[in-house]
C-alpha cells in the first residue's frame, strides 16, 4: 500500500472537498491512501471519516503565512517519503508542489479544478500564479476540459493533461420519491413550490442574484419557497436582502449541512448563477436525482449530464426573465431518476476511482 500526499489548501464545504473525498471512499484503499495535508483555517475536514478510512490529516500553517506553510509541507512530505504529491489548489499548487519537490518527492500533480472571472477579487492573484503554477510540476490533472484549457493552456492542447471528471455516488445520489415527501413534511414544504441553491455564499456563486430572481418568482408563484443551504462571506449582506424585499416568510436559510441528499429530493428546481465554475458536483449530484438545473451561461456546458434538465441562461438577463424560465420548467418537469445517464457521462465514482488507481499505479512504476 502507497501512501499520497494530498495537498489540499483550506478544505471548505464545497465542491473540492466532495470530488476529493468521492474518489477516496471508492478507491481501492488496500493500494492507495490519502494523507491529507490541509492549512489550519479550513472549517470541513472530515477528520474521524478519513482517519476510519485509513487516511492521516496534517495540519499546515495556511497559505497567507507562505513561508510557514511551505516549511511545514516539506517536513511532512521528507518525513513520510511520499512518491506522490497531488495538488487541488490550483494555481496555487505552485507553492504545495514546490515544498514536495524540496522534499524530494519525484512524482507531482497539478490539478486544476476551477477558473477566475474579472469580478473576482483572486483573479489577479490567479493569472499572476498561473505560469508559475506549472513550474514544479511532472503531471497535470483537471476535473473538466474548461479548467484544464484554462490553467494549462498548450499543454491540454497538446494531450498533457489527464482528465478527471468531478465525481458522485450515483446510486446514493437517484431520486427518492420517499425521502422526497418526508423532506418537505420534516421542513414544512408539503404544499409549495421548492426553488432550491446549496453552495458557498460568495460573489463567485452571485448569492445575491440568487435573492433577487427568487424574489420575483414569488410574483409569479405564490406558492414558492427558496431552500438555501451554506455559507459565506455574504450570509449577512443576503439576509438583509430577503428582509428588505419583504420575504423572510418565504425563505428558508439551513445555514451549512451535511444531509444533503434529502434537500435536492424535496426540490423542485435549483438555481446556479455563478459568475465562473469548473465543473460543479451540485449540479451532478441535483440532475442525477432528476431535478432541473438553471445555470448561468458563464459555467461549461459538460457541467449538465442530463440533457432534459439542465437550461443555460446569460447573466446578462433579468431576473424576472430567469423567474419565467423557472416557472415554465417546474410545470413541465416530471422527476425520474437519472442515475443511468451519469454513470454513462462519466460522472460515477464507482467506476471514475478505478480509473485514477490505474493512474496512480502507472505513476509508481
Amino acid at each position: 500500500m502507497e501512501r499520497i500526499a494530498v495537498i489540499m489548501g483550506k478544505m471548505h464545504s464545497g465542491g473540492k472537498k466532495n470530488l476529493v473525498m468521492e474518489y477516496y471512499r471508492h478507491i481501492d484503499r488496500d493500494k492507495i491512501q490519502f494523507d491529507f495535508i490541509c492549512d489550519d483555517d479550513s472549517n470541513a475536514i472530515p477528520t474521524e471519516e478519513i482517519e476510519e478510512l485509513g487516511g492521516r490529516v496534517f495540519i499546515v500553517p495556511r497559505y497567507q503565512n507562505i513561508f510557514a506553510n511551505i516549511r511545514e509541507i516539506k517536513r511532512i512530505c521528507k518525513d513520510n517519503n511520499y512518491k506522490i504529491a497531488h495538488g487541488y489548489n490550483g494555481t496555487m499548487n505552485v507553492f504545495g508542489l514546490y515544498a514536495a519537490w524540496r522534499a524530494g518527492v519525484k512524482v507531482r500533480i497539478n490539478e486544476s479544478i476551477s477558473m477566475a472571472h474579472k469580478a473576482d477579487k483572486k483573479t489577479i492573484l490567479k493569472n499572476i500564479l498561473k505560469p508559475f503554477s506549472r513550474c514544479f510540476s511532472t503531471h497535470y490533472m483537471a476535473n473538466g476540459d474548461v479548467c484544464g484549457k484554462w490553467q494549462f493552456g498548450k499543454l491540454y492542447d497538446e494531450g498533457k493533461v489527464a482528465v478527471f471528471k468531478t465525481v458522485i455516488n450515483a446510486d446514493e445520489n437517484r431520486f427518492a420519491p420517499e425521502l422526497r415527501e418526508k423532506c418537505r413534511e420534516e421542513f414544512g414544504l408539503k404544499n409549495n413550490v421548492v426553488i432550491g441553491h446549496i453552495g458557498r455564499l460568495t460573489a463567485q456563486k452571485n448569492t445575491l442574484f440568487i435573492i433577487d430572481i427568487f424574489n420575483e418568482i414569488t410574483k409569479l408563484e405564490g406558492k414558492a419557497k427558496l431552500v438555501i443551504i451554506g455559507d459565506g462571506d455574504l450570509r449577512e449582506e443576503m439576509l438583509s436582502k430577503i428582509k428588505e424585499y419583504g420575504i423572510d416568510d418565504k425563505v428558508l436559510y439551513l445555514g451549512r449541512r451535511e444531509d444533503i441528499r434529502q434537500f435536492y429530493n424535496a426540490m423542485d428546481c435549483f438555481l446556479l448563477p455563478s459568475l465562473y465554475e469548473g465543473l460543479p458536483v451540485v449540479g451532478v449530484e441535483a440532475e442525477c436525482c432528476g431535478l432541473p438545473m438553471f445555470f448561468s451561461s458563464e459555467i461549461p456546458k459538460e457541467s449538465s449530464p442530463c440533457d432534459d434538465l439542465g437550461e443555460f441562461i446569460s447573466l446578462e438577463k433579468k431576473p424576472m426573465y430567469w423567474a419565467e424560465r423557472v416557472i415554465n420548467r417546474i410545470e413541465k418537469i416530471q422527476r425520474a431518476d437519472h442515475s443511468k445517464e451519469i454513470r454513462v457521462a462519466g460522472f460515477d465514482s464507482v467506476t471514475e476511482a478505478k480509473k485514477l488507481l490505474t493512474y496512480y499505479e502507472e505513476l509508481l512504476k
